[in-house]
């Protein structure tokens, strides 16, 4: 029998199990975000909860994986998509923890009196909330343009991610009282960044899945 045939129940349960991963990814970055702009301490309490089901589907795919390597020895595309999904899966987990990192200053936030959140900062974590889902469609729909089009999106993100910074230490000297909303603030974008890197990395993934080209670094081995 042949062995991509054999092996294609191994690829697709590793897919849907990285697909539903990704969708609580997407979820708990929602969630971690809508602490810090509604100032909710109980939301931001769940967040620390559902990343452990971030955590539990990371372990699983590590599972599969190693059984797919162990009895089923993949060659060719299959191995290179059974790397590649693993690559995907720890970039997932690490945005799970970025999350709870973002919760956690939304916690802080929840005590601190309510005042406008920067909207260079709301840009920043809309735009990377939209770059974390073009890479993830560009994964369950196979399409090498969009996660091409994901990495041309890296530089823009860290921009925000400076622009917010500078912002919010151009303000503490003139509000010395919200020193400490403001580290929160900072923590947020330096966090958001990071998640624009985990879904840089997952395009990454992509392209190596269905272009058998790895592009990690390219633009900076090509110097």
């Amino acid at each position: 029998m042949d062995m991509v045939r054999v092996f294609d129940p191994v690829l697709i349960e590793l897919r849907e199990t990285l697909l539903r991963m990704a969708g609580r990814a997407e979820a708990i970055l929602e969630k971690s975000l809508r602490s810090v702009w509604e100032r909710d301490l109980a939301l931001a309490a769940e967040v620390a909860r559902d990343d452990l089901d971030i955590d539990r589907l990371d372990v699983e795919i590590d599972d599969k994986v190693l059984k797919a390597l162990a009895l089923q020895a993949p060659v060719a595309g299959d191995l290179r998509e059974v790397v590649a999904i693993k690559m995907i899966a720890n970039d997932l987990e690490r945005i799970g923890d970025l999350a709870r990192n973002i919760a956690k200053s939304g916690a802080h936030l929840a005590g601190q009196p309510m005042i406008a959140i920067d909207p260079m900062l709301a840009l920043l974590a809309s735009d990377t909330q939209q770059i974390l889902q073009r890479a993830l469609d560009s994964f369950s729909r196979s399409d090498v343009e969009a996660a091409r089009s994901v990495l041309d999106e890296d530089d823009r993100i860290d921009a925000q991610e400076d622009a917010v910074i500078a912002s919010v230490l151009r303000e503490i000297p003139e509000s010395p009282s919200t020193a400490a909303e403001a580290v929160d603030v900072i923590l947020i974008a330096k966090n958001l960044e990071r998640v624009g890197d985990h879904a840089t990395n997952i395009a990454e993934g992509v392209i190596l899945i269905f272009e058998a080209r790895n592009v990690k670094h390219a633009s900076k081995l090509a110097v």
